[in-house]
C-alpha cells in the first residue's frame, strides 16, 4: 500500500515537474541567446555557462532516470516495503535495489539543482557593471600581453 501511495504522489507531480523543466530550458535558452556576446567576451562567463549546462544536463538525466525507476516500482504494486524508497527485509531484492537507486536520485536532484542555483547567483554577480567592464576589457588586455 505504501508503494502505491508514493507512486500516486509521484505520478501527480510528473506533469508539474515536466512543465518546470520545459520552462527552465526555454528560459535558459532565451537568456543564453540574449547574453551570447557577454558569454563570448567576458572572462569567466563561458566557463560558468558551461558548468551550468553540465549541471543542468546531469539534473535532467537523474530526473529522467528517477522517473524510469518510479515506473519500475509502479509495476511492483503490492510488494511489501517500508516506504517509497525504503525496502523491508521481505522486499524482493530487485525491488529493493530499485528503491535504493531512487533514494540516491532523490538526494542527487536537489544537490544538482542547488549547484545550478549557486551558478545562477554567480552569473548575477558577473552581470554587475564593474564585473562586465573588467571581464570584457581584461580579455583583450590578456591577448595583447600574450602577444608581446
Amino acid at each position: 500500500m505504501r508503494l502505491k501511495v508514493a507512486n500516486a504522489g509521484w505520478a501527480r507531480w510528473t506533469p508539474v515537474n515536466a512543465a518546470a523543466i520545459g520552462m527552465h530550458l526555454v528560459g535558459g535558452a532565451a537568456l543564453l541567446r540574449a547574453n551570447r556576446d557577454r558569454v563570448a567576451d567576458q572572462r569567466g562567463v563561458a566557463a560558468q555557462t558551461a558548468a551550468k549546462l553540465v549541471l543542468t544536463g546531469a539534473a535532467l538525466a537523474v530526473t529522467g532516470y528517477s522517473r524510469a525507476l518510479g515506473k519500475k516500482l509502479r509495476v511492483a504494486d503490492g510488494v511489501p516495503v517500508e516506504g517509497g524508497t525504503t525496502p523491508e527485509e521481505s522486499t524482493p531484492p530487485e525491488i529493493a535495489h530499485v528503491q535504493r537507486q531512487l533514494d540516491v536520485c532523490q538526494w542527487l536532484i536537489p544537490a544538482l539543482t542547488g549547484g545550478i542555483s549557486l551558478l545562477t547567483a554567480l552569473a548575477g554577480e558577473q552581470q554587475r557593471p564593474g564585473q562586465q567592464s573588467s571581464g570584457m576589457f581584461g580579455k583583450p588586455a590578456q591577448w595583447l600581453h600574450r602577444g608581446a
